[in-house]
């Protein structure tokens, strides 16, 4: 139960002119914050010469007050410790009115346009197989702790008033530096825009790049959440099939020939882990400028590739410009980080930047620096190194793991790169219902087919491997086997 040390009131309007009396007023106030739930059972409530004073009146009606609500068992004395709402209150909101039906308070028709938000019970354990988790234990955060102090005791003036849409001058020329080298992309740091991860990115593009009922290419599967974007928007969501090689460009141009734009995972589909061939990268570039339309790179996690170089970027080879490349330091360095980019053609800079002003004006400044300082001295390159070293052990446990345990009765799919890979099921197996089955035991299956739109979706489990020790893989492996395929 909470227990506020300094006892908190609520807001108690006390009229002198009313007729009512003071400790009345007083008395109504707590019962009716305590029917309303602004106060909870186990509350401390501040002492009667505190809250006279708060309110400027005599103690004595407060105390009558308090008499009366403890006398009614609102209130309950605990001996040398103060006043409380009494423990035996319902711990609940005892105003229904609060939580009446959604289709009985009228809201706008975009915001019934977004899916549902559902708490999922895979979604927040924290172990095997939970996906887009690091292996936190491995950061160095030392020496992260020792930037964030630098930068939080002695703060550059510049960057406490700073006010710019796209983020700090520093940080987007080492973000730029580092794009170049490591993928390929073009670009100059005035092109680059921070944001709070690359779910932000995908709503600010969608903003800018499409209208309501303009069609978009969307992979099958996809992320899920980049579809409730979309959605919200009010895009005609067109779901192009995946295959071996990638986005199906012909596909998309039989179902969608006049579409608006792609959004593509090229160097590690999300969520089946194929790389998109040279060919295919080369037909959706020819489809974007025969068509006019707009090409979103989500390059979440191309860091960590294991049996070649990381491949280069699909903006990299954009002679024409209608690339839209976004990246995220949350997958490779922590998802609280809430730091991912925006590379921006030149002639869209302006309307970028007007809708991620009218969003939340700016990002913060803090991390910026620190992960800007972090950068130049190197500590980001060593980590993703260390890292990539270190996931491809734990990656090839995993595959030796699976295949061990369930044979050829898994199909395995992206192994090959990132931070996951995927295993589909047989059919008449439910992935829904057997992720929330092995949630209960504390082992974190995602389930795939909530990324697919159509009514028939594969079923089967993204199983993030990064934060699991190599030496505790075959046990989790056993766990699942357990609980998906019982002998």
């Amino acid at each position: 139960m909470p227990d506020i040390s300094a006892g908190i009131a609520p807001v108690i309007p006390v009229d002198r002119s009313s007729p009512l009396p003071l400790h009345r007023q007083v008395y109504i106030g707590f019962r009716d914050a305590i029917v309303r739930g602004d106060l909870a059972a186990g509350q401390r409530i501040p002492s009667s010469r505190a809250l006279a004073s708060e309110l400027e009146i005599s103690r004595f009606p407060v105390l009558d007050a308090y008499s009366q609500l403890l006398a009614e068992g609102y209130f309950e004395s605990r001996v040398g410790a103060g006043t409380y709402v009494a423990a035996s209150l319902p711990a609940r909101d005892l105003s229904r009115s609060r939580h009446a039906p959604a289709e009985s308070r009228p809201t706008s028709r975009r915001s019934q346009l977004f899916p549902r938000y559902q708490q999922v019970p895979w979604r927040h354990g924290w172990g095997a197989f939970g996906v887009h988790q690091p292996a936190l234990d491995q950061f160095p955060f030392e020496i992260w702790a020792r930037l964030v102090t630098r930068h939080s005791r002695m703060p550059r003036a510049s960057a406490v008033h700073f006010i710019n849409p796209m983020g700090l001058d520093a940080f987007r020329d080492a973000i730029c530096s580092y794009l170049r080298t490591a993928r390929s992309v073009r670009c100059d740091p005035d092109q680059i825009m921070v944001v709070s991860g690359s779910q932000q990115a995908l709503d600010i593009t969608a903003r800018v790049l499409v209208d309501p009922e303009d069609s978009v290419w969307v992979e099958e599967p996809c992320y899920p959440q980049l579809r409730a974007i979309l959605l919200g928007s009010g895009c005609r969501v067109t779901p192009v099939p995946i295959d071996r090689e990638g986005i199906d460009v012909a596909a998309g141009i039989r179902l969608s020939p006049h579409a608006r734009a792609a959004f593509v995972t090229p160097s590690h589909h999300y969520a089946l882990g194929v790389t998109m061939s040279a060919s295919r990268r080369l037909q959706l570039l020819e489809w974007a400028r025969n068509a006019n339309g707009w090409i979103i790179e989500d390059d979440y996690d191309s860091e960590y590739r294991f049996e070649s170089m990381p491949m280069p970027s699909l903006q990299g080879l954009d002679p024409t410009n209608r690339v839209i490349y976004i990246g995220t330091f949350s997958k490779v360095l922590r998802p609280s980080l809430r730091l991912g980019y925006i590379v921006i053609p030149a002639d869209l800079l302006e309307r970028f930047k007007a809708v991620r002003f009218s969003m939340d004006i700016f990002p913060p400044y803090l991390f910026q620096e620190v992960l800007t300082d972090f950068m130049r001295a190197g500590h980001f390159a060593r980590h993703i190194r260390r890292m990539r070293a270190l996931y491809k052990a734990r990656r090839t446990a995993l595959t030796e793991s699976l295949r061990k345990e369930f044979g050829t009765f898994l199909e395995i799919h992206g192994a090959e790169a990132g931070m996951h890979l995927t295993v589909t099921l047989p059919e008449g197996y439910n992935d829904i219902a057997i992720a929330t089955r092995a949630a209960q035991e504390k082992l974190w299956l995602w389930p795939l087919s909530p990324c697919y739109a159509s009514a028939n979706p594969r079923h089967g489990f993204i199983l993030g491997y990064a934060n699991v020790p190599e030496d505790m893989i075959p046990a989790a492996v056993r766990h699942m086997r357990q609980i998906v395929a019982p002998e």
